[in-house]
């Protein structure tokens, strides 16, 4: 997962989810989440299932945020929980031993704790000030050097997230990160397809300076 969608309509200047989604995998997008937290479960369906069409003819997973119930529904290919969600252990038990859960963490600790129960990956962050994800001070603008330390203690992989730009990205590749997630650097591009292609250059630009 170096490039990971996270979708938010009301950040979309006026386009559909769904319309984003399908140039961004234009663009290369290697998984797509299903967010849209202010919607009711009903939209999220409809449009789920709109994405997993979308997704499963390009091959990429498509990940739920937070509702177990939705990605059941869904058939989708993850879910994404945070400290109010249910239990790692508890939703794969819901939803299969083959689907990805991933876990958002802000800590070193938090990561080895994720990384125990079973998570498949991480979400760190926010790794920069970011208005589209609700953090506790204490989780808000964490920084690269704790991205690096996250990924210094564990092995699976490292997603980081909050306030991700082209212009950034390839610090937190370089910092430990494997990839990253967005929701406005890609869905208020005028070309999401282009900047999907530009957030993709920049981190692996960050992994190959990393390892010279």
């Amino acid at each position: 997962m170096s490039t990971y969608l996270v979708s938010q309509a009301d950040r979309s200047n006026g386009r559909g989810t769904a319309t984003v989604v399908r140039e961004a995998i234009a663009g290369g997008i290697d998984a797509v989440q299903l967010r849209e937290k202010h919607a009711s479960a009903i939209d999220r369906y409809e449009l789920g299932q709109n994405l997993y069409e979308l997704t499963n003819e390009a091959d990429i997973p498509l990940i739920v945020n937070d509702r177990v119930d939705l990605a059941v529904a869904l058939d989708a290919d993850g879910i994404h929980l945070g400290d109010g969600d249910l239990p790692i252990q508890v939703a794969r038990e819901q939803l299969g031993e083959d689907t990805i859960v991933g876990r958002s963490v802000a800590t070193p600790e938090a990561a080895r704790m994720a990384e125990a129960a079973g998570a498949d990956y991480l979400g760190v962050g926010a790794v920069f000030a970011t208005g589209t994800k609700d953090t506790r001070p204490s989780e808000s603008a964490i920084g690269v050097d704790t991205v690096a330390a996250v990924a210094d203690v564990v092995s699976i992989p490292v997603v980081a997230i909050g306030g991700i730009t082209s212009e950034n990205a390839g610090r937190v590749a370089a910092a430990g990160a494997d990839g990253v997630a967005v929701v406005t650097t890609i869905t208020e591009a005028d070309d999401p397809a282009a900047a999907t292609r530009e957030l993709h250059e920049a981190v692996e630009a960050g992994h190959e300076g990393a390892t010279q």
